[in-house]
């Protein structure tokens, strides 16, 4: 019996998809641009799970495109050069020798980059990351920025140590301080005073305030019961256990004291919180959902209860909400389904997607989520989770990362959606721009 072959999961991809290049400043934007069908039509495992996935966006609907190019980029982890030279290689910034930084192209005038989250942390500096982002938005950029767990997990600390004691707050801040260690000592150099430091109480005062009381897991266990899962409560308490000595470590190299660290968690909600605040902007433009044509933005993932908060209220109503929780800053809200969003890895412990919220997204005619959250080191991968279709962003782009990870130099990498229904993957760890063309799929 003749067997026809299966076709590619994207056909020969047409010349003339990737905007131009443009490198006035004499910086190497090493993303690739020729292309190749998307690498996972060879892989045998996945192409019937992709297939199926197409094939159910066919049954609602087909696809609808972006009127406008978009530009996805993930992850930045506080790497201003990666950033930057991400957008140089997707061809939305020519980067200047002298003078301002660089300017939109013309493709980048035309286009929405969204920005998918975690620009903090890891290294190596948050504030030019910023700086650099803010510089975007001046230029006239259509500019959707999205929150990531770790921009949440700022908030919730800084308010942990700024706010009333409470027992289920009193561990939030080495519970999740620890990674936002190198901003706070960025904020100390740049915006706290000696006039900072002499509002605060002695050294010990201090230190007593950064950490939780004695007894405090009994307290957090009975405070925390209704709010929070049981085994959310029990990996809390084994979590604050690990971090104590980890904690004294990572602020020893931070080279702060105690009274000085608190200088800088204050500091960090005057410059990030406050009205007026010089970052203010950052969180004040954050959403968690992003809405284009066919495709989903979001951080890290969705469940069915997101799926059916978006049929309900749209996007902009689950932004609302996201906004509204995150500024109360609760740990429950941390680990409900609206921060969901921005921490899922569809694991036995996040909140579930199957295919009735599957269902629900296809029918309001959401067919593929992107996202960034789970790393990778050979580029953007395209894969069937839970029966939906998910594009990975996250081309680990910041250099601690990398360097943790066996990767050299400085990353790069950005998603390009296309108004013709052409998606490209460019990251600068692997050979070749990658084309996923869902429509022109047999």
């Amino acid at each position: 019996m003749n067997v026809l072959p299966r076709p590619p999961l994207s056909p020969t991809p047409p010349a003339g998809l990737l905007p131009p290049v443009f490198d006035v400043a004499g910086e190497v934007a090493d993303l690739p641009r020729d292309l190749e069908p998307w690498p996972c039509a060879a892989d045998p495992a996945k192409r019937p799970l992709i297939g199926a996935c197409l094939a159910r966006a066919r049954r609602h609907g087909g696809w609808r495109w972006p009127d406008r190019p978009v530009v996805f980029v993930s992850d930045t982890h506080a790497d201003a050069d990666g950033f930057l030279r991400s957008l140089v290689g997707a061809g939305v910034i020519r980067r200047h020798a002298h003078g301002p930084r660089f300017d939109l192209t013309g493709f980048g005038r035309q286009a929405t980059i969204v920005i998918g989250g975690d620009c903090l942390d890891k290294g190596p500096s948050n504030l030019a990351m910023l700086d650099a982002l803010d510089d975007l938005r001046r230029s006239g950029a259509r500019l959707h920025i999205l929150a990531g767990n770790h921009d949440l997990r700022m908030r919730l600390a800084v308010e942990a140590l700024c706010g009333p004691r409470s027992v289920l707050r009193d561990h939030i801040f080495l519970r999740m301080g620890r990674k936002i260690l190198p901003a706070l000592r960025e904020v100390f150099d740049r915006f706290v005073t000696p006039a900072d430091l002499d509002a605060l109480p002695d050294e010990v005062t201090c230190r007593a305030r950064l950490l939780p009381p004695p007894g405090w897991a009994e307290g957090f266990a009975a405070a925390a019961r209704g709010q929070l899962r049981p085994e959310v409560i029990t990996r809390e308490i084994r979590k604050l256990e690990a971090k104590r000595g980890q904690f004294d470590r990572e602020v020893a190299r931070t080279g702060l004291s105690a009274r000085e660290l608190m200088a800088a968690v204050h500091g960090c909600r005057r410059v990030f919180f406050e009205p007026g605040g010089p970052y203010a902007w950052f969180y004040d433009n954050m959403d968690v959902v992003a809405r284009s044509g066919s495709l989903l933005f979001v951080h890290a993932g969705i469940c069915d209860r997101m799926c059916a908060l978006l049929d309900e209220v749209g996007p902009e109503g689950v932004n609302a909400r996201y906004r509204a929780g995150a500024r109360h800053s609760s740990l429950a809200f941390y680990f409900g389904p609206l921060a969901n969003l921005v921490r899922t890895k569809y694991r036995p412990s996040d909140f579930d997607l199957t295919d009735r919220g599957v269902d629900l997204l296809h029918r309001n005619g959401i067919h593929m989520v992107v996202q960034g959250h789970v790393n990778n080191h050979a580029g953007q991968r395209l894969l069937a989770k839970r029966g939906l279709l998910h594009l990975e962003a996250d081309v680990t782009l910041d250099r601690a990362s990398r360097s943790l990870e066996g990767l050299d130099g400085i990353g790069a990498g950005a998603t390009l959606i296309l108004p013709s229904g052409d998606v490209i993957g460019l990251s600068r760890d692997y050979p070749r721009a990658k084309h996923f063309a869902p429509e022109r799929i047999g």
